[in-house]
Order: C-alpha cells, then structure tokens, then sequence
C-alpha cells in the first residue's frame, strides 16, 4: 500500500517537474545557438590585407616545398565559386534560436551591441509560422534552383510547424494528466492514476517528435541547396543551447512519471468491500429469514 503511494506521488512531482522544464524550453531562445567571432576574425583579417599595386597574395597553402594535404572545406568552397570574399559578404552573426524568436548573443559584437543600444536594428526577430515568399529574383541564380529554394521553404515552414504543434499538445496533455492523477488521489481511485500515466506517457511521445522534427529542421537549413547560400563557413561554431537540454530533461522525467504513475494502481492492494450493518436475508424451505 505504501509503495504504491509513494509511486504515485513520485510520478505526479516528476511530472510537474517535467512540465517546469518543458515550459521553460519552449519560453526560451537558446535551442540552436552560433558563434560568428573567429568568422568575424577572418574576415576583418581578409579586408585588412595589402591592395598596393604590383602585390600579389599568395596562401600559405599554395607555397611550394610543402607536403600535401587534403583540401579543406573553405579551400574547396574557393576552387568551386565560393571565395573567402564571398563569404564575407553575407555577414554572418551570433545568433540564438529558440522555436519563436532568433536573437543576437550579446558581449559576441560590439558594433552589433551599439546598433541595438541606438536602435538601429532590434535584438530579436519573430521566426515567421506562415508562408511568405522572401526569395528574391537574382541574376546570378537560374529560375530552377530559385524554383528549388522556394520549395526547401515550404518544407522548413512545415517542420517549424509541426515542432510547435506537438510540442504545444505534449504541454497541454502532460497537464491535463497531472490534474487527473491529483483527483485520483484526492478521491483514491487507481483507474485515474492509470489514466494519468498514459496521458504522461503520450505526452512523452508527442515530446519525442517535436524535439526529431525541430532537429530535422536544424540539419535541413544547414543542408539546403545552393549550399553557398544556405551553409555555415568552417570557422562558425554551432550547436545545440541549453533549451534543448532542458526540453530533453522534461522527456526524459515525463516518461519516467508515465511509468511511475501505471505501475502505482497494480501494486496497491483492492480496496475491502464495504460491510453493512444489517445481515443480509437467506432463503430456507421457501421463507426468508
């Protein structure tokens, strides 16, 4: 009996617990986070180099008397059309992105920090949830490559969609579970405390595919074509921020309350049926007594 209880109250705090995580992932912008500073470096070294007339630049890679090696990703982006100039042109910055907002990280650039103390620029943006054809015609792209990009657009746009969705219903399901199983402990019943640990567990699944879906958004933004458009230079460092930890953590504390909360009702004995105090009548020989 004991056991039991103690299950169910152990799956009820961790799921509110899970519910604490899961909220403050989804109400912060630190999912996916970018550091532009060694680009920054390169590319303020790169506008800094001698343009007097009769110099010529040569790489240190392009010496001779060196032994080879294999060509890096940058090297290989200036031999097939990407240059390091070209590069430089897009500005890349260091950014953070959460499932509704990309913002600047502060204390990464000063000038970026003084355009927004100015309000020149705003710190962060809303990420669009609706379709809104932002590609412009170039004449340096062909109609069939932009034809590509709009479609890879469309495709962003519904991953971004479906990550919010299932996230918003695994938040809403997690709570509606947490209130069944707080009643079934006010009034005893073990059917609500199993009722309550499925609605966790199916909170858990829907965690599940929002956090594959926002990954699967990630990795296709930073594979999308023409990749001199879409993809990160080598001196960028990315990854995963904290709100993605968190929304692992709520996964993870939600399953295991899901578990908690249908195993409770199997190890709680069956309540004693109840016993009036009036005897109950039998029959003899046809008369009751």
């Amino acid at each position: 009996m004991a056991m039991g209880k103690w299950l169910l109250y152990a799956g009820l705090a961790l799921s509110l617990l899970a519910l604490c995580f899961l909220t403050v992932a989804v109400s912060s912008d630190h999912w996916y986070e970018t550091d532009a500073r060694r680009y920054k470096e390169r590319c303020r070294a790169f506008s800094n180099r001698r343009t007097d007339p009769g110099f010529i630049y040569i790489p240190s890679h392009s010496l001779p008397l060196r032994e080879p090696r294999p060509l890096m990703m940058r090297e290989r982006r200036e031999l097939f059309g990407a240059s390091a100039a070209d590069e430089c042109k897009r500005r890349y910055n260091s950014t953070t992105v959460g499932l509704w907002s990309k913002c600047y990280r502060l204390g990464f650039d000063r000038n970026i920090e003084e355009l927004i103390k100015k309000g020149t620029i705003e710190r962060c943006s809303y990420i669009k949830y609706f379709y809104t054809s932002s590609t412009l015609v170039r004449k340096d792209i062909s109609y069939n490559i932009t034809k590509t990009i709009q479609q890879d657009d469309w495709h962003a746009l519904h991953l971004r969609r479906m990550t919010a969705a299932f996230m918003g219903m695994a938040l809403s399901i997690i709570l509606f579970g947490w209130t069944i199983g707080l009643l079934g402990c006010c009034w005893d019943q073990g059917l609500m405390h199993y009722v309550a640990g499925l609605l966790f567990l199916m909170g858990g699944t829907f965690c599940i595919i929002a956090l594959c879906t926002c990954v699967a958004g990630i990795n296709f933004e930073l594979s999308r074509y023409p990749r001199y458009l879409f993809s990160l230079p080598d001196d960028i460092s990315h990854g995963y921020g904290w709100s993605m930890f968190s929304a692992w953590c709520g996964l993870g504390l939600t399953l295991i309350a899901g578990f908690f909360c249908t195993l409770a009702p199997s190890i709680q004995p069956p309540p004693p049926p109840s016993r009036t105090p009036y005897s109950k009548s039998r029959m003899e020989n046809g008369t009751v007594c």
